[in-house]
């Protein structure tokens, strides 16, 4: 787009551009972002504060105003960033004069333990059975995408995003892993075992084909109609496989991640190769899950040992 027609639009879709095609930011972030962005400079401009005289001032009294309203510290920790990062894009497109944002400082999260499944309980939710949504027959198209859906979610610990945007030919059969565009479009590899390779080539050679339709493209996981699986039915998978056993807790596949991570770490794994198989940008993030597995032998010394 030629400079005089990028400064013609409004100064959020020019960030939108900047979030997307600049920084690779995903269509998600994309509109976090310009969300808390909108809302930073409605409460700007009730206050009589144009764009180009934000101040710190103001900025704190938006933050304070979020947290007036019941926003929770992590909402509150996005939207210092988003301010941050609009203020700035701003200086150095001279809509600001000078970086205002640089001084806001964000709120500690409380960082809580993740629930995850032990590994029996990882067992039982991967255990065959029929399609999560209904009563079927196990050799149903829908039952083996889904029971691929959960077997590899745990299996390499991917987010559902990633999940879904798999192709075919991201899948190297004759290695075990899987190609994985992550957050900002980085690309890893992640290496899968024995039954969710075993789970691909039973989708592949007798799931896919029978809901595969002319629009379905290269889309590993299909949905009933043909089309690429969205992430709001892959997550109701993942409710209804774990609801359908009273004594699994109800997690969100993220939930797998936790766990698939958490055991990882139970079995000896290196810090440094969980963040790589995870995508984490952090060490810091990893970390987190070697507290939940010191917390599970906390309770199992206690429950264990005579002097615990």
């Amino acid at each position: 787009m030629p400079p005089a027609e990028s400064e013609s639009l409004p100064v959020i879709d020019r960030y939108a551009d900047y979030l997307r095609l600049e920084q690779g930011r995903s269509p998600h972030t994309v509109r976090a972002y310009t969300g808390d962005i909108r809302s930073l400079i409605t409460h700007a401009g009730a206050r009589g504060v144009a764009v180009e005289a934000l101040d710190l001032a103001t900025l704190r009294g938006w933050l304070a105003a979020q947290s007036s309203r019941g926003a929770a510290r992590t909402s509150i920790a996005r939207q210092v960033s988003s301010a941050k990062s609009f203020t700035a894009w701003a200086t150095r497109e001279g809509i600001l004069p000078v970086d205002v944002g640089v001084r806001l400082q964000a709120p500690k999260a409380h960082r809580t333990l993740p629930t995850v499944l032990d590994q029996s309980q990882a067992a039982e939710a991967l255990r065959p059975r029929g399609p999560a949504h209904a009563d079927c027959d196990p050799d149903d198209p829908i039952a083996i995408r889904d029971q691929l859906v959960v077997e590899l979610l745990y299996a390499t610990g991917i987010r559902v995003g990633e999940l879904c945007g798999l192709d075919i030919g991201d899948v190297d059969s004759g290695r075990n892993v899987v190609r994985v565009i992550g957050k900002g479009d980085k690309e890893r590899v992640v290496p899968f075992g024995t039954p969710a390779a075993a789970a691909i080539t039973r989708w592949l050679r007798d799931g896919r084909p029978a809901v595969a339709t002319a629009g379905s493209g290269k889309a590993l996981l299909l949905g009933a109609r043909g089309g690429r699986l969205d992430q709001r039915m892959a997550r109701t998978v993942v409710h209804r496989t774990l609801q359908a056993d009273p004594d699994l807790p109800d997690l969100a596949p993220h939930g797998l991640r936790h766990s698939a991570a958490t055991h990882l770490l139970e079995g000896g794994a290196d810090l440094r190769v969980v963040q790589e198989l995870l995508g984490h940008a952090s060490l810091a993030t990893t970390q987190l899950y070697t507290h939940v597995s010191v917390e599970r032998l906390r309770k199992v010394h206690e429950q264990a040992h005579p002097r615990a």
